[in-house]
């Protein structure tokens, strides 16, 4: 396998030969187009004494460690193409994102396979090449012959990621459209991982990746992000329209604590562009103190009548199916939207749909905070009951939100 195996770091500076033998020049870079194949090497680039050439893939005869050997000269001077991938000027050294290991990584060589095509070499692209071999290999590039620098480097241990794994960042949406590179992959990674790697990216690679990923799937990476700094950040440097997206796919008392830590004129563009209802909702929380019980609250929650049945409840549930995921406790109020009791979701399935709440409730009064409740009279409530919801209520009484353990633990994790 060793033997079919060509390094980006021994290609740079290969020699390439004519028909007769004669050296035309060393090769500078190597190109992918990504929309034609997105493995082999479309095109390389040679650099004579004056200018660069490029030599197309089937132009080529055969390819070792000793040089290339044409089976074509007709050349063309190289343009900059704005549908190739350059490994050298667009890959080495570059951040990627190796999405099976869950994590960012800078390239240091690349791995090519060499391939016997209709009688004529190819090299396609292996793996991403990011341990001590790799800069092993750097170090030792047009120094230390590449037949001996294989011979000392055979001790080391690899280090590499399959190039189906990497997730390039184009920071260009013009460019990544054209090499057609997306972040699709990263979708399947869980939103906690993905907010890490998140955290490791330059400015450039994070909007690069929130502009690429699903509306949604970017709404659980950002809530996942521990720093609201960070998170609005994010948020500015994305189009307002693209912004108010993500944002309507956050949770409202989420999306409220990453708009208020956003300059004013930022996150009413985000706002003019959302939906007016999920609009209404981060309006409301927006007016309350951030470090109150309204500040605090989530305006999601199930709520049915007091004097409804367990089928009710299950009907609303069904209506509320974003919510199933973390749903824990239905709140039961009275006519007047006033809460009158909490019932652990579970007990819905031990008895018959015909069963009335409020009996299943039990006449143990609800724990309940005030919106304008101190944080830290919230966070003891929530430790000393051991709640998993604490409502939230207006000065009538009115269950206007819910503070959940998450929203707690998220809140400690900062402090």
């Amino acid at each position: 396998m060793a033997d079919s195996l060509l390094f980006l770091t021994e290609l740079m500076g290969m020699r390439v030969y004519d028909l007769k033998g004669r050296r035309i020049g060393r090769v500078r870079d190597a190109c992918l187009s990504p929309r034609v194949d997105k493995v082999r090497v479309d095109q390389y680039l040679v650099g004579g004494e004056w200018t660069w050439w490029t030599v197309r893939h089937d132009q080529v005869a055969t390819i070792s460690l000793d040089g290339i050997y044409l089976s074509d000269e007709q050349l063309v001077p190289y343009h900059d193409d704005v549908w190739s991938l350059r490994m050298v000027r667009d890959l080495l050294d570059q951040q990627i994102i190796d999405a099976q290991g869950r994590k960012v990584v800078r390239v240091n060589d690349v791995t090519f396979e060499m391939r016997k095509v209709d009688d004529h070499d190819e090299l396609w692209v292996l793996e991403v090449d990011v341990g001590v071999r790799s800069i092993f290999r750097r170090l030792c590039q047009g120094i230390v012959p590449p037949r001996l620098v294989r011979r000392a480097m055979a001790r080391i241990s690899p280090h590499s990621i399959r190039w189906e794994f990497c997730n390039i960042i184009e920071p260009d949406p013009q460019r990544r459209l054209r090499l057609n590179i997306d972040m699709k992959g990263l979708e399947d990674i869980h939103p906690a991982d993905l907010a890490d790697i998140v955290e490791e990216l330059s400015h450039e690679g994070r909007e690069a990746l929130f502009e690429s990923i699903d509306s949604e799937v970017a709404a659980d990476t950002l809530s996942e992000v521990d720093d609201t700094k960070t998170q609005a950040s994010i948020l500015e440097s994305l189009d307002a329209e693209r912004a108010a997206d993500i944002v309507e796919e956050m949770a409202p008392d989420e999306a409220a604590d990453v708009l208020a830590e956003m300059e004013e004129e930022s996150s009413e563009a985000i706002l003019d562009e959302m939906e007016e209802e999920e609009k209404t909702d981060v309006e409301e929380l927006l007016e309350f103190d951030e470090n109150s019980a309204g500040g605090l609250m989530n305006s999601e929650y199930i709520a049915v009548p007091a004097g409804g049945t367990v089928a009710d409840a299950m009907r609303a549930i069904r209506e509320n199916e974003e919510q199933v995921d973390t749903l824990t406790t239905i709140f039961l109020v009275d006519a007047a939207g006033r809460l009158a009791g909490a019932l652990p979701v579970g007990r819905l399935f031990l008895v018959d749909h015909t069963a009335l709440l409020k009996p299943l409730a039990g006449e143990e009064e609800v724990v309940s905070v005030p919106v304008t409740e101190r944080r830290k009279r919230v966070e003891e409530l929530v430790d000393k009951y051991n709640l998993m919801t604490l409502p939230v209520v207006d000065e009538a009484g009115v269950l206007v939100g819910a503070v959940t353990a998450d929203d707690v633990i998220s809140m400690l994790r900062q402090d």
